[in-house]
């Protein structure tokens, strides 16, 4: 790119800090390292003319796990850690909150439900074997009874062939696009400075001097002291031995529907699918677990596996017996591993991630952000 002396001299200029990805991670790392380092220049570069992956593609859930993901999640880690995973993600929507405004991203309390139908029979029993563990577990964490069994909403809320549900009253759900437009805004606010259009193409260290790293993108290169990598399921493209495995949420939002019953987030077939009302209208997503392996991918797109199965699930569960149609569709792409733990740390000096969120980036990303900005500022 042919920069002008003012260009250069202003949004070109050398960074004491880099943070590659605008989204929730990325942004809220910028924002507690200005808030440790007032003086420090605090440039965020993003890819896409907006947060790319999964910031302002998910479903909008304020949530910290149903209960059947729960269970599954405590098969692969120890009860201490999943506690200390639930902790973070329940501090770190309070974090959200606090920092941009219950109002301003639309948080709703409405509460999150758990589907059963006849099919899932041995899940349900499952749940509620393991309801009182985990009511028991999280009570110091989260609040009581976090799960309920909640058979008697299942007509209020419009549901068909449904036979349990399983309410959780800490649930709720937030408009992901005025969230990402109020962190944009309060980061800019406080002096960060944030480039979108603009992919890093790699990075470049001075041997002679480490605390020199230069940034090299598409249109430009800059230099800085640190940088700190938060593309969450992208980052294997700059560093390709980060165990990170993609995962390609698809979304689904229907037309506005007269006298919609739904209010609330839900969560079926072990979470791999999930729907809530927005306004007037229903939006759901998931089914990964339908191919796991085309799902397996960092590419957007709508598969008509999935988009029938969606279908299949309005039909027959949300809105049976109800006109609807679809409005828009659309997919986000997340970050999983083999632990449930975010990848929090320096790679070689000066040289910082903070990806991995495994699907809960509205609830953990601010803490994931925190975290990587003490470690750089060296407040950890």
């Amino acid at each position: 790119m042919n920069q002008s002396y003012w260009e250069r001299t202003s949004f070109f200029k050398d960074a004491d800090y880099v943070i590659i990805g605008a989204g929730i991670v990325g942004l809220f790392a910028a924002l507690e390292i200005k808030n440790k380092k007032p003086s420090a220049n605090v440039l965020v570069l993003e890819r896409s003319f907006l947060p790319d992956g999964a910031s302002t593609k998910n479903a909008g859930f304020a949530c910290f796990g149903s209960l059947s993901e729960l269970i599954v999640q405590l098969q692969k880690s120890s009860e201490t850690e999943l506690l200390h995973l639930v902790k973070k993600r329940w501090e770190g929507l309070k974090k959200l909150r606090q920092a941009l405004g219950d109002d301003v991203i639309d948080f709703n309390n409405w509460g999150g439900y758990e589907v059963f139908t006849e099919k899932d029979e041995l899940l349900w029993e499952e749940c509620v074997g393991q309801l009182n563990y985990f009511n028991s577990l999280l009570k110091d964490t989260i609040g009581k009874q976090v799960f309920h069994l909640a058979d008697e909403k299942i007509s209020e809320l419009g549901l068909s062939n449904v036979k349990h549900l399983i309410f959780n009253p800490y649930e709720a759900q937030i408009h992901s696009g005025k969230m990402m437009q109020a962190l944009i805004n309060k980061c800019r606010d406080s002096g960060i400075e944030i480039l979108f259009g603009h992919e890093v193409k790699g990075y470049e260290k001075e041997k002679e001097v480490l605390s020199n790293i230069k940034i090299v993108t598409e249109h430009f290169n800059i230099n800085t002291q640190k940088v700190i990598i938060c593309t969450n399921a992208f980052a294997k493209e700059l560093l390709p031995e980060l165990e990170i495995t993609p995962g390609r949420g698809q979304v689904f939002i229907t037309k506005p529907i007269k006298n919609l019953s739904l209010k609330g987030t839900f969560h079926y077939d072990e979470g791999y699918f999930y729907f809530r009302n927005v306004d007037d209208r229903v939006l759901i997503g998931g089914g990964r677990n339908l191919n796991f392996e085309k799902e397996t991918t960092t590419t957007f797109g709508i598969t008509a596996e999935i988009k029938n199965e969606i279908t299949r699930i309005l039909n027959e569960i949300i809105l049976k017996n109800t006109h609807w149609e679809f409005d828009m569709e659309w997919s986000g792409i997340m970050a999983f591993g083999e632990t449930l733990s975010p990848i929090i740390k320096e790679l070689s000096p000066n040289v910082y991630c903070a990806v991995r969120c495994n699907g809960m980036g509205v609830a953990i990303g601010s803490k994931i952000g925190e975290e990587v900005a003490l470690l750089v500022t060296g407040s950890r």
